[in-house]
């Protein structure tokens, strides 16, 4: 009897405009753009679009998703998107691909084992409480910017943990020059048209300058780090030390930089935008507030400050950070792009052929999310989270390039809850409305601000 072969479909497109495809209704709005295409072709379970000259297939479902970043991930590198970021975050762990990543990996992977993220935890604490004490010093004088506040203190931490003391002084230099990059990157991401980094349009000047500023700190560090045996329990010295077992090289200084400029952007922006939205989301929902102060006092009894063992003993501060992620994941949409064809079922992916994964859409499913747009932290309750499917939930994205950092993010959060709602209450201001701004990472469009009590 002659085996039967699955009949080949195309996969599902979405009409769109001639020459712009479907370009105006993901500009105006991308979130609300993908969530429609969810609630339109979740059964078909992919659906390509055309955004710009750019024809892509969404990944709608988890299994799917799976397939992309896990099951056959060597059949897809990093999308068009990542080489604009290239440019701006040098060839680390983010934009990297094939052996050169996987040796990047493998270096910088011991810096983040647990027992390296404890003695790190301790300058997370050491912080959090110092930001606690400016905060009080505001927070008596009406609402605190908390979108300002918690820039302010991851940036403190990731430059800490980076770069132990060493670049205090030039901290505010740093932060500026990053940000210059930060804000020329979504540009150049969003904007289909983009004009050679030689021309002198005003965003190419910035890159130049900032660009500048950043490699003369990071390498001047480098160098000074470089002539002194002396070790330190910061990020850097444990990646300058750090050794291939396979070949027994290490970073030279340019595969340095681009690690840290890709530690210091994601640890910092990431963490503070996700600070940012559980601040707001526990402001809004005192239920919530309520018995999450109540886990920590009564884990931390008459103690200001937490221990490292602490954070991982309080199990609803973890469902509450989860489940702001999954509302908000600073990162909501990756790309890919296949390698060699591949197969969905009944769909065929060819070649050379454009893909993008989005954990905001996975996030808002509501077959795996009943009411997604709830704030409700008893989703990740244990018996709750053995129910899904692990790739419903990505805020760190999945596979073997699930962020080298997201362990180091997740303690850096706690901690920072910790101290601040053991010491303050939090009060909503009436009237307040927030939006979502989805630019590299999912941003609130207008500051957030708290009454601290």
């Amino acid at each position: 009897m002659e085996a039967m072969h699955a009949t080949i479909l195309p996969i599902p497109v979405h009409p769109g405009l001639p020459l712009v495809g479907n370009s105006f209704e993901y500009i105006r709005n991308p979130l609300a753009f993908m969530r429609r295409l969810l609630d339109t072709y979740g059964e078909q379970r992919m659906v390509r679009i055309q955004v710009g000259n750019r024809t892509t297939t969404l990944m709608l479902k988890p299994e799917e998703t799976k397939q992309v970043i896990q099951e056959n991930n060597r059949n897809y590198g990093r999308g068009k998107s990542f080489a604009i970021l290239r440019e701006f975050l040098g060839n680390g762990l983010l934009t990297s691909e094939g052996d050169f990543w996987r040796r990047q990996r493998r270096l910088a992977q011991p810096a983040f084992h647990r027992q390296k993220l404890a003695l790190l935890a301790e300058t997370m604490i050491d912080e959090a409480i110092s930001w606690v004490n400016r905060l009080e010093q505001s927070a008596s004088k009406g609402p605190v910017n908390i979108s300002t506040a918690t820039t302010d203190v991851t940036l403190r931490i990731v430059t800490r943990t980076l770069f132990g003391s060493s670049l205090a002084d030039e901290l505010d230099d740093l932060s500026k020059a990053l940000a210059n990059l930060n804000h020329v990157a979504n540009n150049a991401v969003i904007n289909p048209i983009r004009l050679p980094k030689w021309v002198p349009t005003p965003d190419n000047r910035a890159f130049n300058k900032a660009t500048a500023q950043v490699n003369n700190l990071i390498f001047g560090i480098i160098e000074s780090r470089r002539q002194t045996d002396q070790h330190r329990d910061d990020l850097l010295d444990m990646l300058l030390h750090a050794i291939d077992e396979e070949t027994g090289e290490r970073m030279s200084d340019e595969q340095l930089r681009d690690e840290m400029v890709t530690l210091f952007t994601a640890g910092h922006e990431t963490t503070a935008t996700s600070m940012a939205w559980t601040l707001h989301l526990l402001a809004q929902h005192p239920e919530v507030l309520a018995r999450i102060k109540a886990e920590i006092q009564a884990t931390l009894g008459q103690r200001k400050r937490p221990s490292a063992d602490d954070l991982r003993a309080m199990p609803y501060l973890s469902r509450v950070v989860n489940e702001s992620l999954r509302l908000y994941p600073p990162a909501w949409i990756m790309s890919r792009l296949s390698l060699g064809p591949d197969q969905f079922g009944n769909y065929r992916l060819e070649a050379n052929s454009g893909v993008l994964i989005s954990p905001y859409v996975l996030h808002h499913d509501p077959v795996s999310w009943p009411n997604p747009d709830r704030f409700d932290p008893d989703r990740f309750a244990p018996d709750k989270a053995r129910e899904r499917h692990a790739y419903a939930f990505l805020p760190f994205g999945g596979g073997p390039r699930l962020c080298i950092g997201n362990q180091f993010a997740l303690m850096e959060m706690q901690a920072l809850l910790t101290v601040l709602l053991n010491r303050f209450d939090l009060k909503p201001v009436p009237d307040l409305q927030i939006t979502t701004q989805p630019l590299i990472t999912l941003r609130p469009r207008q500051s957030i601000k708290i009454y601290l009590q």
